[in-house]
């Protein structure tokens, strides 16, 4: 029986730009394997505006720390001998890589052109508020350091559909491009009435030659890394059918494992619903309807019914489907998304991504290694190091939920055969101590169990009937399970 998978997102906004990101995930890959992270998410690979770029103002697609362009040949993240390096020590370490890719826009042109455009409304993007008129936009790409290295295209005016800064006026706004068959893509989120600008140069999706050139972009990029699976950016405002395009291409080209997961970041289960049947379930999803609830439930206290916590999310109605996650670079503290599950609520929301039978869950290097910058959060490595060695060891075979307390839930997994001394009892408590009684089968009458967590020093001895009585500190979280040698 395979171990449970568990992904790591192995980057956090504050990284210092010091070019040594490649370097650190090639010394930590044996370490990741042995705290049970077999798959890492790594930071956008690609060459940004300049080297202290997260990745995220993307300049050139092909440029992964090999040429000297925007002032630099590394990215913020390292070379590209060194990337190649470190995914070669993650492969001899059972450990495998997804790359995020960004795609929705550019950053950093080469040169301004000149070109019409409407300005319109950036709460309503189709209502338009101005008459057609020439702007000078920052959208020519010529590339001047890579020349035409893997790739001949360059893009123009005529590749995006919408950007933000007039040169010519030294302005900001959202300014639709006009031209020929130009509009905003449909199959895009419908929040702001059409959802397809984000930032810098918006990519045109409806233009042929952008569609092939992103294709065999992505083919490249899968090859050249020989990566494991993609990360996609910003799905949300992407013209969805060119992402279920995409993610079938890049999969008929490397192969039915080669892993795909999208950022789709709407709370609204209904909306990634009807997202995954557009692109008939090419790809995963990361559950962000649970991320906010765990952060609701952290900042309301014993007044969040626990019972609830699984309710209209992705996991429950779409198991197979979903990415669970705490928190990520974007819901950080100061970032765009902010929504920081509180500390105290924290290990608890980790155990209940990391302890059940479904959802492919991702444990975000900030929650783990702490984060930097100018208000530096402590890692909670201690906190998360047992529920990753239960995760590995004990959350196997079936589950049964107790979740019919407000403020105090349990659940035990039964354990299998073939993980031997698996089986847990998990108890969490967002109010006072409490306790849960659960059956953990007759066959384990009189095992006693301690508290993975090391929160609770006393023992649990399993009854004649096959049930336990495992308790819980108030606003708290205890593991249950066999030691794996008799204490």
């Amino acid at each position: 029986m395979p171990q449970n998978h568990t992904m790591m997102q192995f980057f956090e906004w504050h990284l210092k730009a010091d070019g040594e990101h490649w370097k650190k995930l090639k010394e930590m890959a044996p370490e990741l394997k042995e705290i049970g992270i077999d798959s890492v998410w790594i930071p956008p690979v690609t060459k940004g505006q300049s080297a202290e770029d997260t990745g995220y103002g993307i300049y050139d697609l092909y440029d992964i720390g090999e040429f000297e362009q925007k002032g630099t040949t590394r990215t913020k993240y390292g070379t590209k001998k060194e990337l190649l390096e470190a995914i070669a020590a993650c492969h001899e370490n059972e450990i495998q890589v997804y790359a995020d890719v960004v795609m929705n826009h550019k950053a950093g042109a080469d040169e301004t052109e000149t070109f019409k455009v409407v300005e319109v409304d950036p709460d309503n993007r189709e209502k338009v508020i101005s008459d057609p008129f020439d702007i000078e936009g920052w959208t020519k790409f010529t590339f001047p350091g890579r020349k035409d290295t893997y790739s001949s295209f360059k893009w123009n005016f005529g590749h995006f559909n919408g950007t933000d800064y007039d040169a010519k006026q030294d302005r900001t706004g959202v300014f639709r491009i006009l031209g020929k068959n130009k509009d905003w893509n449909e199959n895009v989120d419908d929040e702001f009435g059409n959802y397809d600008y984000l930032m810098f140069a918006n990519i045109d999706y409806d233009h042929p030659d952008v569609q092939k050139e992103m294709i065999e972009w992505g083919k490249w990029l899968a090859d050249t890394l020989d990566c494991d699976g993609y990360r996609l950016d910003a799905i949300k405002h992407i013209n969805h059918e060119f992402i279920k395009n995409f993610a079938k291409e890049t999969a008929a080209h490397r192969g039915e494992n080669f892993y795909m997961v999208g950022e789709f970041w709407n709370s609204e289960l209904a909306a990634c619903q009807e997202f995954l049947d557009q692109i008939d379930y090419q790809m995963d999803l990361f559950d962000v309807s649970l991320h906010y609830k765990l952060h609701e439930a952290s900042l309301t206290g014993r007044d969040f019914d626990l019972s609830t916590i699984f309710e209209d999310t992705l996991v429950q109605s779409h198991p197979m489907n979903a990415v669970t996650f705490v928190d990520n670079h974007d819901s950080q503290p100061n970032e765009a998304l902010e929504s920081w599950v509180g500390d105290w609520f924290k290990q608890s929301a980790y155990a209940l991504i990391l302890l059940r039978k479904d959802g492919y869950p991702c444990v975000f290097f900030g929650d783990y290694y702490g984060i930097g910058g100018e208000e530096p959060v402590e890692g909670k490595k201690i906190a998360i190091d047992p529920l990753l060695y239960a995760r590995s060891s004990k959350a196997y075979g079936d589950q049964d939920d107790y979740f019919d307390h407000p403020n105090t839930i349990g659940w035990i997994r039964m354990g299998t055969d073939e993980m031997e001394r698996s089986g847990c009892a998990v108890v969490i408590s967002n109010g006072d101590e409490g306790e849960k009684r659960m059956f953990a089968g007759e066959h384990r009458a009189g095992e006693v169990w301690v508290d993975m967590t090391g929160t609770r020093e006393d023992k649990v001895q399993i009854g004649e009937d096959g049930f336990g009585t495992f308790p819980v500190n108030g606003e708290s979280v205890s593991v249950w399970a066999l030691p794996d040698e008799e204490q």
